[in-house]
C-alpha cells in the first residue's frame, strides 16, 4: 500500500502543490508532507476527502480494505505469532468480555468492515467518538493480546 506516493503523483500531475491540497482540505501542509512520505496515513475519510480534492475516487488512491486492515494489525504485538484459528479464538474471547457497544462498533469496522462514518450514523455518535473507541479497543485488544499469550 503505497498511499502517499500515490497523493504526490495524483497531486503533482495536476500541477498542485503541498500547500494548495493542504489548503483544500483544511489541514497543514506539513501533515500532507507526512501523508506523502509515509509517517502517517490518512484514514478512509480523509482519503475520500483528498481523493475529491485530486478529482479522483478514494479507490484510485488505495484500497478501502487495506486501510482497516492496517488498523487492524496495529493491534498485533511484535514478534507475536498465531494461527488464523488461534487469532479467531482470541478475538472472539476479547470482543465478549468487552461486550455492548464498542465489540459492536469493533465487529462492524473490522468484520464488516464499515466506514466510520457509517458506523457514527448508526450509533447516532460523532464520527471523531467512534475513531475514538476504535483507537482505544485496539489498545484494549492489543493488551490483551500480551497479556494472553497462552
Amino acid at each position: 500500500m503505497e498511499v502517499g506516493k500515490t497523493i504526490t503523483e495524483l497531486r503533482t500531475a495536476r500541477g498542485m502543490s503541498q500547500q494548495a491540497l493542504a489548503d483544500s482540505l483544511f489541514v497543514s501542509r506539513e501533515l500532507v508532507s507526512k501523508w506523502e512520505n509515509g509517517t502517517r496515513c490518512p484514514d478512509l475519510t480523509t482519503v475520500e476527502k483528498i481523493a475529491a480534492a485530486l478529482g479522483v475516487t478514494a479507490d484510485d488512491i488505495v484500497d478501502p480494505n487495506d486501510l482497516v486492515f492496517k488498523e487492524l494489525f496495529e493491534c498485533v504485538p511484535d514478534g507475536f505469532s498465531l494461527t488464523e484459528e488461534q487469532m479467531t479464538a482470541k478475538l472472539n474471547v476479547f470482543l465478549r468480555r468487552t461486550g455492548g457497544q464498542n465489540a459492536g462498533i469493533f465487529l462492524k469496522r473490522y468484520y464488516l468492515l464499515r466506514p466510520t462514518a457509517e458506523i457514527a450514523a448508526e450509533y447516532r455518535k460523532s464520527e471523531s467518538h467512534v475513531r475514538s473507541i476504535l483507537s482505544k479497543t485496539r489498545k484494549k485488544f492489543k493488551r490483551f493480546l500480551e497479556e494472553d499469550k497462552t
